[in-house]
């Protein structure tokens, strides 16, 4: 089954919403440049709201590892995503600090791109368009070269989200500006790409 996580929450109705509709991650972005940018305490008020099968994904852009591991410890945050320039000895000082899960983002741009994702350390890899939450897509022919399960984002929508995980088969999409009106997280649109990913799930399962 494909898994979804739905980026970007900032706001107790976006995590009731992502409770209802059972997403297995959510994503909180601490990249201060970001419009989707939380702090650290509105954060542990959304997560003290979140079921607690949800895993919470914290999106962080060359922070300090630290400060990184902080948030992981104080239970904010289950994984933690890399979308920054995060080297290798980057992700060896964070995991001297914590046991807990790794993703790591990549702007997709060329098969070289691809080759460097296959060799990242990270428990997972996230392809990416831009610098994340742009709403557009890469070319997905690229992918033809991944070798190991990842999270696909960049450019989702409740349109193309079926489409992408037939012909793609990933690990997990990961949405934020495809389920967002006017900036805000659309519920409906929240509920839409749902179904829309389960959709192919459940017919998969009936064949």
């Amino acid at each position: 089954m494909t898994k979804i996580k739905l980026c970007g929450l900032s706001k107790p109705c976006d995590i009731e919403a992502a409770n209802a509709l059972q997403p297995e991650y959510i994503g909180f972005v601490f990249a201060p440049k970001s419009k989707r940018y939380v702090s650290m305490e509105q954060a542990a008020a959304l997560k003290k709201r979140l079921d607690s099968t949800i895993k919470a994904v914290g999106v962080f852009v060359n922070e300090n590892p630290e400060t990184t591991a902080a948030y992981l410890e104080a239970g904010i945050i289950d994984i933690v995503q890399l979308h920054g320039g995060e080297s290798k000895s980057y992700i060896r000082q964070l995991r001297s600090l914590t046991d807990k899960p790794l993703i790591q983002a990549f702007r997709i741009d060329t098969k070289q791109d691809i080759e460097t994702a296959n060799e990242s350390s990270a428990d997972y890899v996230l392809l990416d368009s831009g610098d994340g939450g742009t709403g557009t897509t890469f070319e997905w022919h690229l992918l033809k070269k991944i070798s190991r399960p990842y999270f696909l984002a960049g450019g989702l929508t409740i349109y193309n989200a079926e489409n992408a995980v037939r012909t793609l088969t990933p690990y997990a999409v990961d949405v934020s500006s495809g389920i967002e009106t006017d900036g805000h997280k659309d519920r409906n649109k929240m509920t839409a790409f749902v179904n829309a990913v389960r959709s192919v799930d459940s017919t998969a399962a009936r064949i």
